[in-house]
């Protein structure tokens, strides 16, 4: 690995720390990760890890947005580490095919998640199905019975 190459990596662990918390960029991004840079602006678009896209730079906000396969890296034994949200498994067969979470199907919510943070979604038994945005906080998650919770960007059943 080039020095710029680790400077890259060690750029956007921090960025992953930032979003997600301490010790999401080790997990998120092993040394032996792959930088799509961008022709145009010279800064990064996409990070690989061997085949596998992991997450996008997003350049209006300069945070991650996660692929499923990159949000389950933040997924141990069934329990998601960090801004995740646990819905009803009779909702789940729907927002994995990409439609957006209720606050009424969120069974329990990570209380730290604020609105526009990018946040995982889990069925009942821990499996990443979904990643999107945060429309409510955690809290209002867990208390509203009305509206859009997570605005879903990719389900499961999209990516496959």
């Amino acid at each position: 690995m080039s020095a710029d190459e680790k400077m890259l990596l060690r750029i956007i662990r921090k960025v992953a720390d930032y979003q997600f918390g301490r010790g999401a960029g080790e997990r998120l991004f092993p040394e032996d990760v792959i930088f799509k840079i961008s022709k145009r602006t010279g800064r990064i678009r996409q990070i690989w890890y061997g085949e596998t896209l992991v997450a996008t730079l997003n350049p209006a906000s300069g945070l991650l947005n996660l692929t499923i396969k990159g949000a389950e890296r933040l997924v141990n034994n069934g329990r998601a580490m960090f801004r995740w949200v646990k819905v009803q498994d009779d909702a789940a067969i729907f927002i994995e095919r990409g439609k957006d979470v209720f606050a009424k199907h969120v069974v329990d919510a990570d209380k730290e998640i604020r609105p526009m943070e990018e946040t995982i979604v889990l069925n009942s038994r821990g499996e990443v199905i979904a990643v999107g945005k945060a429309v409510l906080s955690g809290v209002e998650m867990l208390e509203f019975t009305r509206g859009v919770a997570v605005k879903v960007r990719r389900g499961r059943i999209q990516e496959d």
